[in-house]
């Protein structure tokens, strides 16, 4: 299913407002157009069942809204980031609630899980290739047409699988040698979660091993925004989320090509939304 929200039109519109009818909500008639009265219904939803309350059927809702008329999903939907944890991000780091719904909007994934409880990942052979060398040990040693794949010294777009698929490259990589610089290598050049952080961060964010770090982004989405917080703070940039200096968050968030994507005016209309 697509993400739809205030003012889309579509057979996913009509399939939304059918579920939220099923489901005890005040809508009277399902059709194609995404109205005012669907709107005010997916965040009563999304606010009872502990979601972000923002009206946007994305993923996240999608998923809850099938998983209540079918309980086998639950496991998955416990991981998901919920409203009470966007405040106490806010309280902590003492920013607007906009301001910090902006940014989950912008610069997450929209998912941190996979289906099967798993958090999503994205394996960097080339990074593999550094932090090998930085374990001391030769990554030339280790190419072959087998790890061809999971190991090289440039990036290179195909190699990517992409959702589940990515964990087969992960074992690969770590399954190389038995040496265990490699397993702590293999496990630091993948990105986790709903921000996509990189393993190799785990020290500097303050936990104890690549392990510890893991871990944590297998917990849920909160563990996930705990991170990204940890991110943000040794990177000097919750004072211009303070500031609402999109420009400047977005060049220390997203280098410096963040204007071709036009990150500052997404961040700057998020804010305007939930504010």
């Amino acid at each position: 299913m697509k993400t739809i929200r205030y003012q889309s039109k579509g057979n996913d519109v009509e399939v939304l407002e059918e579920l939220l009818k099923e489901l005890g909500y005040n809508i009277k008639q399902a059709n194609t157009y995404f109205d005012l009265e669907t709107h005010e219904a997916v965040k009563t939803f999304q606010k009872q069942y502990q979601l972000v309350v923002d009206g946007i059927v994305g993923p996240k809702t999608w998923s809850k809204l099938f998983a209540v008329r079918d309980s086998s999903l639950n496991d998955y939907h416990d991981k998901l980031l919920k409203e009470v944890d966007l405040v106490a991000f806010a309280e902590k780091y003492f920013l607007e609630l906009a301001v910090v719904k902006a940014v989950n909007e912008v610069e997450s994934r929209g998912e941190g899980f996979l289906r099967d409880g798993r958090p999503k990942i994205l394996f960097e052979g080339h990074i593999f290739w550094r932090q090998l060398e930085k374990a001391g040990l030769n990554p030339a040693n280790f190419v072959n047409d087998y790890t061809k794949n999971v190991l090289y010294d440039r990036w290179v777009r195909t190699h990517y699988d992409g959702n589940e698929r990515e964990y087969f490259r992960l074992e690969k990589a770590a399954g190389i040698s038995d040496l265990p610089e490699v397993h702590d290598a293999a496990f630091m050049s993948a990105s986790w979660g709903s921000f996509q952080i990189m393993g190799f961060h785990y020290k500097s964010l303050g936990y104890s091993s690549v392990d510890h770090f893991v871990s944590n982004m297998y917990q849920n989405e909160a563990r996930h925004l705990d991170a990204f917080g940890r991110f943000l703070e040794v990177n000097n940039l919750i004072r211009p989320l303070k500031e609402k200096d999109w420009h400047k968050f977005a060049r220390g968030y997203n280098g410096p090509g963040y204007m071709q994507n036009n990150y500052h005016v997404k961040l700057e209309k998020a804010f305007e939304k939930y504010s």
